[in-house]
């Protein structure tokens, strides 16, 4: 199937993966206030959206959710007048057939890409050629652009590697990968074989945007965007704008707040967000069963390792 995207290739810069908040009742639905309030937030600040990545708890979301989610979204860029703005639909699912139904619902609500993940259940039959295989058939049959998302960790172990890339990297559907395997050579192997019009790469954390750039990737997808989308953005202008150095400056200032939101777990990451933007705490407890962020002693480390760099954030 060809892309019906209005992209030709993945867009460069700072892509904000969204938390999704709950209402802290029994059913746990979508808190639509707190959440319309967020997306206005990343869509002022940042170059894309994401939505339903591992940051939006993903697989915690039902097919009908992301196509809502993704409909707000779009409502809310439109209203800024960002008719453009490039939102991209975070995929998980057990099959290909579930996979291609998420894809389908982001594209009749206003998807422009999807990030998906590899089915990982039954990891030890996903060989190469089947992760292969399955990239390619989802790639044949979407209706949007694919960003292959390599997260090994979340995966079982499933890494899609320099080889498996460079063959997929010429699906003429299959645009960008992101990289939160933390891979500067495999940024480096693409860079080298493709145009990043045809297919690119991108770091999966921010705390080596700098080396991701000058390895050839081109752009970002990062929970820290929920945080600090201002820090990042600069860090990208400032690289794009040739001032290197400046760049790895403010990349060396970010990298403890990274630190602080990264190793809190996503319902730390919530409640870091919740907690700087002014949002109920009520609000940032993930769908259960992942516990809630109350620890004390980890919320105290989380502030006192961001605090530095809300000052900066809030002046840019």
């Amino acid at each position: 199937m060809s892309s019906t995207s209005p992209f030709k290739f993945y867009p460069p810069g700072i892509h904000g993966p969204s938390v999704t908040f709950f209402e802290d009742g029994e059913r746990q639905e979508i808190d639509w206030p707190t959440q319309e309030k967020h997306f206005e937030f990343m869509i002022t600040h940042l170059h894309g959206l994401v939505i339903g990545g591992s940051s939006g708890e993903s697989a915690t979301l039902s097919v009908a959710e992301k196509g809502k989610l993704v409909k707000k979204a779009r409502e809310i860029a439109n209203a800024q007048g960002k008719t453009n703005f490039p939102i991209t639909l975070g995929i998980l699912a057990g099959c290909t057939r579930d996979i291609l139904a998420q894809i389908d619902e982001g594209h009749k609500n206003g998807a422009d890409f999807a990030l998906v993940l590899v089915p990982a259940v039954f990891h030890w039959s996903m060989t190469s050629k089947a992760v292969v295989e399955f990239f390619q058939e989802v790639g044949d049959r979407s209706p949007l652009p694919i960003v292959i998302y390599n997260f090994p960790n979340l995966l079982s172990g499933i890494d899609v590697d320099p080889f498996m890339l460079e063959e997929l990297g010429a699906h003429p559907n299959i645009y960008a990968v992101k990289l939160t395997c933390g891979s500067i050579g495999k940024a480096t192997r693409v860079a080298a074989q493709f145009e990043h019009t045809q297919f690119t790469s991108l770091s999966g954390m921010s705390d080596w945007l700098v080396a991701a750039l000058t390895a050839g990737s081109t752009g970002c997808i990062s929970g820290v965007a929920n945080v600090f989308p201002k820090v990042m953005v600069e860090i990208f202008n400032l690289f794009q704008a040739g001032k290197i150095a400046e760049a790895a400056e403010l990349q060396k200032k970010l990298v403890q707040p990274e630190l602080g939101i990264a190793t809190s777990d996503v319902s730390g990451m919530k409640w870091i967000t919740a907690k700087t933007r002014g949002y109920s705490e009520a609000s940032a407890h993930c769908r259960r069963p992942i516990p809630k962020f109350v620890d004390q002693e980890k919320k105290d480390r989380a502030i006192r390792l961001i605090t530095p760099l809300l000052s900066v954030e809030e002046k840019l």
